[in-house]
């Protein structure tokens, strides 16, 4: 899941390359490099470990000019965070390499390039990569020639953007398993891994497809399929501007994202909601022919996206018949499964290009599962394109790692999905009316929600000096503790668990104690009751609560309780409703704590590689 970006033009490049790392960052930041072909035609090649503002300083010392180049950010898998694994990788001046993915027959293959000579300078699989084209262009190759034949020696994932002396205006790129797009200019083209990178470019994008190869000029632009053949792929207009991927007034992108949910949410719900009813053709041409015969849905996902699913689950089986089955992407591709007939296969994603997600869903098709449909937030992505049905959540670009708008665009996704098949199985009329009616007040009832940031902030003080926290839920928003422990884990560093509240006798309460803050979600619904009751649990222990409840609860702030009050809420939106505060909790401690909450150590956003 690093991040690739390329170009070729009839200008100096480098600023493009540094300006495209810098949209690509939240793919990763371990490291970055850039390497351009100069003047006298040799590889000019800077690396740094950690930001790319250590690369822009090292840029500064060692200026690197030239009209095609291509540059990387790394989140390491094989070696460690170092300048001599950073990319890109040379071999004998001549090849340049940039890769994102997992070479899983590395061993082999560098075994076999040291028998013939070839030195290795990192501890990375993509080392392998740039000896082997190396080792066909000795062979008097062209360069395409030499990349195909290279990777056909590979098992694994790859988006490679390649480079090499022997042909110094041409610029090739390819792509198995990891996301790679190509931005199409006037005298010049780009290559990058996300669209994001490039908008300051161009808004003209061709989406490479599984298997494609692409030779780049600045002139032209060649595509060929997995076959080899030479194939035409559409040009899209990405409808993105360069400003929806700055901060702007805000102090970290996770702080910006929070407080645009309201305008996704209603982007989300843009066309899709009638007077009084979800329209089904939200879902795709085919989705009442689907819908109508499916008797089973299985649910495939991984991290926040998991926990959507899981809501999901609670939402489908508690108003149709249909048995609903969450399983983790990660688990499902890797054991024998069992296929009901009729089932509908749902991949839920931010990116759409998830390894493991991708993964199942292929495996899903080959094993039997007959219809497919993904809720996603890129339109361009592998998922949507393998999919029959496809719900975008239209959440736009989310920089931040932690999920924020993606994940209650998501749920609104979810919500939609559950009222169209709840209409199969007696839905009342007015029942889907007043959901309808709730969805078209949901940007607005977030939006005050919000203006309790201060109030969050404040209690956000007494998790600062914590080491763990735990998070309680019952029914719907037991995922919803959850995906609020996640949070707080991802960006503050603080362990923190989630647990149905019913689970604390358990085993978990023997942890309570008045160093562990326990977070609870209080909606007003039929289990409100015995919640109050598992946090008289907790307080009778010493147990210091922290409570956002529905001011229908009439929970109040008192000793060893400290409440958060939330408008009422309809059970429908709840789960929507309060991620959010959990959302902002986690925000305000990482920022006390200071982390670096946009890029937390150890992970990237779009994790496309296993």
């Amino acid at each position: 899941m690093c991040g690739i970006v390329g170009a070729v033009s009839k200008r100096n490049i480098t600023p493009v390359l540094l300006h495209g790392l810098n949209r690509l960052e939240y793919r990763g930041y371990d490291s970055a490099g850039i390497a351009v072909l100069d003047e006298d035609n040799s590889i000019q090649r800077v690396r740094a470990v950690g930001k790319i503002k250590n690369l822009e300083s090292a840029l500064t010392d060692t200026p690197a000019n030239g009209f095609i180049g291509i540059g990387h950010t790394r989140w390491a898998t094989h070696g460690e965070p170092t300048a001599k694994n950073a990319h890109p990788h040379v071999c004998n001046d001549c090849v340049a390499i940039v890769h994102n993915g997992i070479i899983e027959n590395h061993e082999a293959l560098r075994e076999d390039q040291i028998k013939a000579g070839f030195n290795f300078t990192s501890d990375t699989d993509t080392e392998v990569i740039v000896h082997q084209i190396q080792k066909y262009l000795n062979d008097e190759n062209s360069l395409f020639e030499a990349v195909k034949k290279s990777i056909n020696d590979l098992e694994g994932a790859y988006a490679l953007g390649v480079i090499s002396t022997s042909e110094p205006d041409t610029l090739i790129c390819a792509r198995k398993g990891s996301p790679l797009v190509i931005g199409v200019g006037e005298n010049e083209n780009f290559i990058a891994s996300d669209m994001s990178a490039l908008l300051s470019e161009t808004n003209q994008f061709i989406i490479l497809h599984e298997g494609d190869m692409a030779v780049v000029r600045s002139s032209n632009i060649e595509v060929f399929d997995e076959a080899g053949n030479k194939t035409k792929r559409d040009i899209h207009e990405s409808k993105l501007s360069g400003e929806a991927v700055d901060k702007g007034e805000y102090t970290h992108y996770m702080l910006k994202e929070i407080f645009e949910q309201p305008i996704a949410i209603a982007d989300t719900l843009e066309g899709r909601l009638g007077k009084d009813t979800v329209l089904d053709s939200s879902f795709g041409p085919k989705a009442i022919e689907i819908f109508d015969k499916i008797k089973s849905i299985q649910i495939i996902a991984c991290g926040t996206s998991y926990h959507a699913g899981l809501i999901a689950k609670y939402g489908i089986e508690s108003v149709t018949s249909l048995p609903v089955n969450v399983e983790v992407a990660s688990e499902f591709r890797y054991r024998k499964v069992v296929v009901l007939p009729d089932t509908l296969i749902i991949t839920i994603s931010q990116s759409g290009e998830t390894a493991d997600t991708l993964a199942a869903l292929r495996k899903a098709k080959e094993i039997g599962y007959e219809h497919s449909l993904t809720i996603c937030n890129v339109p361009e992505s592998s998922l949507v394109r393998e999919s029959e049905l496809s719900m975008m959540t239209r959440a736009g670009p989310e920089i931040g790692v932690a999920s924020t708008k993606a994940f209650t665009t998501q749920l609104v996704a979810i919500l939609l999905l559950v009222t169209v098949l709840a209409r199969r199985f007696g839905f009342p009329a007015e029942t889907e009316a007043k959901v309808v009616e709730q969805l078209r007040h949901l940007p607005g009832i977030i939006d005050d929600v919000l203006k309790l940031d201060d109030e969050i902030k404040e209690m956000a003080k007494d998790f600062a000096d914590k080491e763990h926290a735990l998070f309680l839920g019952r029914g719907m928003h037991y995922p919803v503790a959850l995906e609020g422990a996640l949070k707080l884990k991802e960006i503050s560093y603080i362990h923190a668990e989630g647990y149905p509240a019913g689970e604390l006798k358990h085993g978990p309460i023997a942890l309570v104690d008045k160093n562990i803050p326990i977070v609870a979600v209080a909606p007003n619904d039929n289990l409100i009751e015995k919640l109050k009751s598992n946090l008289q649990e907790v307080k009778a222990r010493g147990g210091q609560l922290y409570v956002f409840a529905d001011k229908g609860t009439n929970l109040k702030s008192e000793e060893g309780i400290k409440v958060i009050e939330v408008a009422p809420l309809d059970i429908a939106i709840s789960p929507i409703i309060f991620s959010v505060p959990l959302q902002m909790l986690a925000y305000h401690v990482a920022v006390l704590k200071g982390t670096d909450v946009d890029q937390p150590r150890n992970l990237a956003k779009s994790v496309t590689v296993e």
